[in-house]
């Protein structure tokens, strides 16, 4: 999947990031850096935990930058795509909630 494209500066995006996943049932974040992020998800059912991680990298001096991420489940070959359809759900509700 492709990073997704952010504006404003590696602190905003941050902040809109951890809104995000603030507002999601059985995400906790694990470690906060000024540039990257790892949480942990939950599945609903049989508690499966998942590690994502985060990293913001500006590409230019005008604030514009990618939010590069990782997704992983800690059981198992596959996880039916639960992954990857979070990772798009996620990916979503960032570009949506542009200022």
């Amino acid at each position: 999947m492709d990073p997704w494209p952010f504006e404003g500066g590696v602190d905003a995006a941050r902040e809109r990031l951890l809104a995000i996943l603030g507002a999601l049932p059985r995400v906790e974040i694990v470690a906060l850096d000024s540039d990257a992020l790892r949480c942990t998800f939950r599945s609903r059912l049989f508690g499966f935990t998942d590690d994502v991680e985060f990293v913001l990298v500006l590409t230019d001096d005008e604030g514009r930058g990618l939010v590069h991420f990782r997704s992983a489940s800690r059981v198992g070959y596959w996880d039916l795509g639960a992954n990857r359809r979070r990772m798009k759900e996620l990916g979503r509700r960032f570009g949506s909630s542009r200022s």
